[in-house]
């Protein structure tokens, strides 16, 4: 109900409290470069698959080179990511920026045609486009998980792609949701019997 999509810069640089606010408040962030010290919250943004745009040329001015950004490794564990532009008039030379981010990052990372529809798909799903906008660029089931949602006459993405992508967060999920429940309905020992096991424990010790 918010009247402003929230899409901050976070995580280029600094401390990484304010990915945590943006992880809570926000609907995706720009760069999120410190996300690779902070696993754990790495996690929660893969988890949660909130989008975050990358624009490493503009890093490889500013604050980290190209051949260390962390972009290749969010990519491959499935995060929410895509490429955007920061400053086109100071760190691109084309009246293309977009393009040029897309033809580096290809030459560079090796990507196939297949990881570029993915992250053009992506770029769509997180971008601020009206529903009826998605609906021309994705297909009208956009909004659908896995192969379902994946129109490849529009997006030009593998179904087995789209449905490797769902069914590995689906697990992840599935593993989380697993190990709650064994926590919640696993019954504890009172404290006199778990201090009595202790005890015999030590008997066992002290006598052999």
């Amino acid at each position: 109900m918010n009247t402003f999509t929230l899409r901050p810069h976070s995580g280029e640089a600094g401390h990484h409290d304010h990915l945590l606010t943006a992880f809570m408040l926000a609907e995706n962030i720009s760069h999120g470069l410190v996300l690779k010290k902070v696993p754990v919250l790495q996690y929660l943004y893969y988890l949660a698959q909130v989008g975050i745009c990358m624009s490493p040329l503009s890093n490889n001015h500013l604050f980290l080179e190209y051949n260390k950004s962390p972009f290749p490794d969010y990519f491959a564990r499935g995060l929410n990511v895509c490429l955007s532009t920061d400053d086109p008039l100071q760190f691109h030379f084309t009246m293309e920026p977009l393009m040029e981010e897309y033809a580096v990052a290809a030459q560079v990372w090796k990507l196939s045609v297949c990881d570029m529809c993915e992250l053009a798909r992506n770029s769509v799903q997180v971008s601020s486009f009206s529903h009826t906008e998605k609906q021309h660029w994705l297909g009208s089931t956009y909004r659908e998980e896995g192969e379902v949602g994946n129109d490849t006459c529009k997006t030009n993405v593998p179904n087995i792609r789209a449905a490797f992508r769902h069914e590995t967060h689906v697990q992840e999920l599935n593993v989380l949701c697993h190990a709650y429940s064994r926590d919640v309905t696993e019954d504890l020992e009172p404290p006199s019997e778990a201090i009595s096991k202790v005890a015999g424990e030590f008997d066992k010790v002290e006598n052999s």
